[in-house]
């Protein structure tokens, strides 16, 4: 057993590993503009630059939270660490797309077997409600800041080095980060290993797999092509198998029967949304502040401070009231704060607004986002058998990575649809290359207006200019509407199917929490 004066060790660890896992959600993504130019990458390509790890993630996640299950969590989580830190290094020697591409996907492999660990660890150890929801409240607190530094910390290397060093800098991290896990976590003895689920494994993995793959590619193909069609139907079906594989299971990796239980889905459902509008939150404001306030994409991290610290503060806050007021009125409030936002930015969000206006909605947002994400965690972690903890907490992952993956996917949609239409009405006579650069982005627009102002034909480059910058606000506010629209949706769920409060149990008080864990959870050695 660890001493009680460790356990703030652990949770540093484990937070770090967390947070490392995080902060490439958004590290990257900063490097795409410079991507294109020094390695000639093509929009699609940077596309998978970016997709191919959240596919790669997205598919493993829960075959890995159930091996952690079986050989161990700690393990699973330095090997994962490891692979990832290995992959990311390699990475920035990457001399063609191809290259990089497959050094994210590896990358993503790496994610997959760390991330379901470090919230399955913690809730072995942190076995009362109260220290439970403190310690998932870090850990969402966690997430959020790293989501949102990400930004901050690849425009600090891009100014001062090349785009090589935002992945060069994951691998010595990662190191550190092991060396963390290997000091302070302690290893687990699972008295009852189960037997290996191959079917399961087989099947959720192609679930999820196929499902992100459709979602990713559906913009491209459109939502009703058959394309998209045929890939929604075999992922249903892939859900549909991998469900009777599990009912008729001895050992099933997932008690499918589990989401029978309110806490368990509708807390999923929450997260879900929650990370639906987080990433389409982050799509629609970084291209905001580089494109129309012509920030920087360090300035543009800097910018989005507000929401780091606010869901910060939402997190830590939002488990400790989930517990006194209970866990519906939380999330449901977390939900509407969501709503709130999107539909205040969408009426006010303008190339002049004052940036003190949007800080505000921006820390409205974050709060909202921390009071519903990480209580919702707490409760599927609450509905979890521990020696289930490892899918458990792989459930949980999934459902923010394809709460995310949709959010990007069907605000973007939305956002680029408007756009088009727009600015084929606005945009004066253009050379047909040229017009269809417009229409790639708003950036491309204005690079296009650019041309023209060099040329010295400033009607048409402010002509350009204008029609592109009206037709980005109005897919900004199609796409915050959307939002919005998926956040009163969740709300009313969480309001409707939430349960208040998990079932009335006694809680070991947090002197002796330790000495009688061993009955509900994992032993633990030092």
């Amino acid at each position: 057993m660890p001493r009680t004066s460790s356990k703030p060790l652990m949770l540093v660890a484990l937070l770090t590993a967390s947070f490392v896992i995080n902060l490439d959600t958004t590290l990257v993504n900063v490097a795409l503009p410079t991507l294109s130019l020094e390695l000639d990458t093509s929009t699609a390509e940077l596309q998978w630059v970016v997709d191919a790890y959240n596919l790669v993630f997205a598919a493993l996640l829960l075959t890995s939270g159930s091996l952690s299950d079986r050989f161990g969590r700690k393990g699973m989580l330095m090997a994962g660490l490891l692979v990832f830190g290995a992959a990311s290094f390699v990475g920035g020697y990457a001399g063609s797309p191809e290259e990089l591409i497959a050094a994210r996907a590896v990358m993503g492999l790496g994610a997959a077997m760390t991330f379901p660990g470090t919230l399955a660890l913690l809730t072995g150890v942190f076995t009362s409600r109260k220290e439970r929801a403190l310690s998932i409240g870090l850990w969402g607190a966690t997430a959020g800041v790293a989501i949102a530094l990400g930004p901050i910390v690849g425009g600090f290397l891009l100014q001062h080095y090349s785009w090589a060093s935002t992945f060069y800098v994951l691998g010595p991290i990662s190191l550190a980060v092991i060396a963390l896990v290997a000091l302070f976590v302690p290893k687990e003895r699972n008295p009852a290993p189960h037997r290996l689920d191959y079917l399961g494994l087989v099947l959720s993995g192609g679930f999820m797999g196929l499902l992100v793959y459709t979602i990713i590619e559906a913009p491209n193909h459109g939502w009703s092509s058959p394309a998209s069609l045929a890939g929604f139907a075999g992922s249903v079906i892939l859900l549909i198998a991998f469900i009777v594989s599990e009912r008729r299971a001895d050992e099933p990796m997932l008690d499918v029967r589990l989401f029978k239980d309110m806490r368990f889905s509708a807390a999923s459902a929450a997260v879900t949304i929650a990370f639906f509008t987080l990433l389409g939150f982050i799509f629609l404001i970084t291209q905001y502040f580089q494109f129309i306030r012509g920030y920087s994409a360090l300035s543009t991290g800097v910018h989005l401070l507000p929401v780091a610290i606010s869901v910060a503060v939402g997190s830590t806050l939002g488990t400790r009231l989930a517990v006194r007021l209970g866990t519906k009125a939380i999330v449901t409030a977390g939900l509407t704060l969501q709503a709130v936002f999107y539909f205040w930015a969408a009426g006010t969000l303008s190339p002049t607004l004052d940036y003190g206006i949007i800080a505000v909605q921006m820390v409205v947002y974050g709060l909202g986002m921390g009071l519903t994400s990480a209580p919702a965690t707490e409760s599927i972690m609450g509905a979890v058998a521990a020696d289930k903890a490892g899918v458990g907490s792989a459930i949980n992952d999934s459902t923010r990575l394809l709460g995310g993956t949709l959010g990007v996917a069907v605000i973007g949609s939305a956002y680029a649809t408007l756009y088009d239409s727009r600015l084929t009405d606005a945009l004066p006579p253009l050379p047909s290359g040229l017009t269809d650069l417009a229409h790639q982005s708003v950036g491309a627009a204005f690079g296009v207006s650019g041309r023209f102002a060099a040329l010295g034909q400033s009607s048409t480059a402010q002509a350009v200019h204008q029609a592109a910058s009206d037709a980005f606000h109005d897919g900004l506010v199609l796409g915050c509407v959307v939002a919005g629209l998926a956040a009163v949706a969740g709300a009313l769920l969480a309001g409707a199917f939430l349960p208040a409060q998990p079932p009335s149990k006694p809680e070991p008080d947090d002197a002796a929490d330790l000495a009688g864990a061993t009955s509900g959870r994992a032993a633990v050695n030092t």
